[in-house]
């Protein structure tokens, strides 16, 4: 009597819990709902054609190198265009970019399936095609991610980015199961020409949303001063820098697994396409696991620890599957492994959107993109061509020494939830008092300003005034200096150079709370009786040149 007993108490509590946990969930949100169903859907299309192009390619040929550059040709892209396809995502209407990119992987999946299903695929034409996927999915993702922002509140982040996970690594367990399934039953080809129809979701999603309107002060920028600038911002932005390097600190390891797991399933555990989507499944059901507890991880310790202990995990994972030939250890090592990667993969997207201001949300997504798919791409073949020298058990277990090895050599390098003074926009600035408005393009432009401070707040002032300079480069400055006048005491000034007259403009918008809070404790210091002089120069030397050729 007591099963039915706890049967019957399950079934009355679970439609309360599942209102409740709706009620708290971003999913109440129709926009985002239907986005995040849309999301599942590419990223199901997308799994679904990487899993049976690995498999596609490890029955085409015997060599681990090939099977392992499957990986490499979906993931270079992201290297190669990553920081074009973040940069595109801030400066033009992502949902048009997300729009055509679904286009552009349903007819390159459909092709590849055809291909197939004809017989005359090959290698060399199954890498081509896998790459225009991986083109097509690298110009999709930071357009997707940045999106989030745009649809949840910020207190409901966190939690919309682990659900965005949740969908990946569903996709991860729902896809290459369905696919090994499919491609038991029917063949590969008809594999990845139904998956070519998940694309179709989004697709639709987006034809549904309006986009937001979003007021850009100035002039628009250009594609490539805006990767230009993207780079800047990470550069002199320290939280930015932390991510990327835990991220390659990582991904390079990683890379192994997803690289050579056919060849596990194939030749250590001995299994077919079924089992090799059996692997992946479990992967995905550990990802999916791991995703759901991130919000709580996330909630009761700090963000670095979360992704220090998910990178420990990962090793214990992938030394596991490395000397096991059982499939149920193997099984069981994959469920870990997936925990570990949305752990860390997921707690450091969520990261790098909660510091990245809104203006150059989609190029950190995409900074960090590149990190990990690169690495992802390189290190594919490298673990590859180590797998074909010694080994696949000796490639795996050398990977997993070597995520430890990097994570005590970094560990000083800490990861932290950005502030919401790092992404909210600061004081209103007032109107710049000028004669006459240049150019967009006219520049560069140098900005001058004076200080007076007193003996005894000297000290304060250089330290305050150093943690002005990062603020300055990452908005737009391409230089930045501070200069003590040798014929006055306690003069100082600040200068620093911007490239043109509209990049100026967009550094005065690009100013958060937290660079406001900066730049006050700098002016806190400043003699009552002196105030802060501002001057703004405009260089008239390229302009002069331009006259005499005339």
């Amino acid at each position: 009597m007591a099963v039915p007993r706890y049967t019957s108490f399950v079934a009355a509590r679970l439609p309360s819990f599942v209102t409740r946990s709706f009620a708290s969930s971003p999913l109440r949100n129709d926009v985002f709902r239907h986005f995040y169903i849309g999301s599942i859907g590419a990223a199901l299309g997308y799994t679904m054609q990487a899993t049976i192009s690995a498999w596609l390619m490890a029955t085409l040929t015997t060599s681990a190198l090939m099977v392992a550059l499957v990986q490499s040709a979906s993931t270079l892209p992201t290297l190669l265009f990553g920081l074009v396809a973040g940069t595109l995502a801030d400066i033009v209407d992502r949902r048009r970019v997300i729009l055509v990119t679904q286009v552009v992987l349903f007819a390159a999946s459909l092709l590849l399936g055809a291909a197939a299903l004809a017989g005359i695929v090959g290698p060399v034409s199954l890498l081509f095609l896998t790459f225009a996927v991986g083109a097509g999915f690298t110009f999709y993702l930071p357009a997707q991610q940045a999106s989030i922002n745009e649809m949840v509140s910020r207190s409901e982040l966190a939690r919309a980015v682990a659900l965005g996970s949740v969908a990946f690594n569903v996709a991860r367990a729902v896809g290459p199961a369905a696919a090994g399934a499919i491609a038991a039953a029917l063949n590969s080809g008809a594999t990845l020409v139904l998956g070519a129809f998940f694309f179709v979701p989004m697709f639709v999603a987006m034809l549904r949303t309006t986009p937001p309107e979003v007021a850009l002060p100035g002039v628009p920028e250009r594609l490539m001063s805006g990767v230009m600038s993207g780079l800047r911002f990470v550069r002199h932005s320290a939280p930015m820098r932390a991510f990327v390097v835990r991220n390659l600190a990582f991904s390079v390891c990683a890379s192994a697994f997803w690289a050579l797991l056919p060849v596990i399933a194939r030749d250590q555990l001995g299994l077919g396409a079924g089992g090799f989507g059996l692997l992946s499944a479990s992967f995905g059901i550990g990802a999916i696991v791991g995703a759901i507890s991130i919000p709580g991880l996330l909630q009761r310790q700090p963000m670095n620890k979360v992704v220090t202990k998910g990178g420990e995990l990962w090793a214990v994972a992938t030394l596991l599957v490395a000397i096991t030939g059982i499939t149920a250890l193997a099984l069981v090592g994959a469920f870990c492994a997936g925990m570990a990667w949305v752990c860390v993969f997921a707690t450091l997207s969520a990261g790098t959107q909660s510091s990245a201001p809104a203006w150059v949300r989609a190029r950190a997504v995409s900074m960090n993109l590149v990190a990990t798919q690169g690495c992802l791409a390189i290190g594919s073949a490298v673990w590859g061509a180590v797998a074909n020298g010694v080994g696949t058990h000796w490639a795996l277990g050398v990977s997993a020494v070597s995520v430890v090895a990097l994570q005590r050599l970094y560990r000083r390098v800490r990861v932290e939830m950005g502030q919401e003074a790092d992404v909210v926009p600061g004081v209103r600035l007032p109107e710049i008092p000028i004669v006459t408005e240049p150019l967009p393009d006219d520049g560069p432009v140098l900005i001058q300003l004076e200080y007076r401070i007193d003996a005894a707040n000297r000290d304060a002032f250089l330290k305050a005034i150093q943690k002005v300079g990062p603020t300055r480069r990452r908005n737009g400055a391409t230089s930045w200096r501070v200069f003590r006048d040798l014929g006055e005491e306690g003069r100082f000034v600040e200068r620093y150079v911007i490239q043109s007259w509209a990049e100026y403009v967009r550094l005065r918008a690009r100013m958060t709370m937290a660079d406001s809070r900066l730049q006050q404790a700098v002016a806190e210091l400043q003699r009552p009786d002196a105030p802060i002089r501002v001057s703004r120069f405009i260089d008239v030397t390229t302009q002069h040149e331009l006259m005499r050729a005339k």
